[in-house]
């Protein structure tokens, strides 16, 4: 059995037989985890355990564990940054704000890799233009070329540690406040300021073999009246054509409000799909997995099967390993050291 498009999520710590029944569905190709499915370290080892061996190859197995607000597993795991911490480093220190964007990817990476989950959908490439009400802090910074900069290192930690990188959300969805979770977001913007700055941090990374990206539930009406996730323009004219890149696209949740306008579950399956997508989420909606799961009809290539294969992690150490290895020991001090540095110059105002 391939691996599918469709990437769910399940009802809680341990596998149920209606989540079985689905992940054995051909059309799943993988599982979305959130803070909801953990417990424990040792409950999401035999979770993630569990997953893997349901099916060969192996179902992929995401979590959004980007550091600061968006961090899903938190106990026994280190407490990672928001990326705006390492932009405003970066404006002091540049050589060591990309020595810290490397370790917190190498880290994150690796504590994630090291109890059975693939990757992460990280990093964040959006820019921070200071209204986004949803990316804000998780952006690095305004300047396009800084966050080129800082995405690339921590891309090459991630790559270091054996974890494919995410980056998201194309062409950038920093500009606008709203907030695609709860509202449909519009972008006025041209193609020409867009491309000056919001692509160029993607530009660095498809450069840099980056193997997946996430396009925007954002209108962009200056060129297409669809969401980046359902526009062939976005993801065949401008990523696959002018951006030349080769590697996944990965809708983001079809189960946000900025999506459901859509039509029903399978519809909107069909158009990311049919846009592009290799891989699309359906996340917190077991009716909407079900719609999908039961009316969709998708025989994805052997280009599309390759490219969420090259997604499988490859970890290097075992959860029970890390706090005796010398490398985890330097990174985690560098972060908490870090963090704690952060901390006290809050509290000295």
């Amino acid at each position: 059995m391939s691996l599918g498009c469709v990437m769910i999520d399940i009802e809680g710590t341990r596998l149920t037989e209606t989540d079985r029944e689905r992940l054995l569905n051909p059309l799943v190709a993988g599982v979305i985890l959130f803070s909801r499915h953990f417990e424990s370290v040792e409950q999401l080892q035999k979770l993630t355990d569990e997953i893997h061996y349901l099916r060969h190859p192996k179902l992929l197995i995401a979590v959004d564990h980007e550091g600061g607000r968006v961090q899903r597993f938190k106990e026994g795991f280190s407490r990672l940054p928001a990326m705006r911490l390492i932009g405003q480093m970066y404006d002091k220190s540049p050589e060591k704000a990309k020595e810290m964007a490397a370790d917190v990817g190498w880290l994150m990476a690796t504590e994630l890799l090291s109890v059975g989950v693939d990757f992460s959908f990280a990093p964040v490439a959006d820019l921070n233009f200071g209204g986004s009400r949803v990316i804000g802090d998780r952006s690095f910074h305004s300047n396009p070329q800084v966050v080129a900069d800082l995405t690339w290192h921590l891309m090459d930690g991630m790559h270091k540690a054996g974890m494919a990188s995410v980056a998201k959300h194309f062409p950038g969805h920093g500009y606008i406040q709203a907030d695609t979770h709860y509202e449909i977001a519009v972008d006025e913007r041209s193609f020409n300021e867009i491309s000056q700055q919001d692509l160029q941090p993607f530009l660095r990374l498809i450069e840099n073999q980056v193997e997946a990206i996430m396009p925007a539930h954002v209108i962009y009406p200056k060129m297409d009246s669809l969401p980046a996730g359902f526009s062939k323009h976005w993801l065949q004219d401008v990523l696959r054509k002018q951006c030349h890149f080769e590697g996944a696209i990965i809708s983001d949740d079809l189960s946000m409000k900025a999506a459901e306008v859509f039509g029903t579950p399978a519809k909107r399956v069909t158009m990311a799909l049919e846009a592009g997508c290799d891989l699309v989420l359906v996340c917190n909606d077991s009716t909407a997995a079900d719609d999908v799961l039961a009316n969709v009809r998708w025989d994805a290539d052997a280009l599309s099967h390759a490219r969420l294969i090259r997604l499988h992690g490859k970890p290097q150490l075992h959860y029970s390993q890390l706090h005796k290895d010398p490398q985890w020991q330097s990174k985690s001090y560098a972060v908490n050291h870090f963090l704690n540095e952060v901390n006290q110059q809050e509290l000295l105002g």
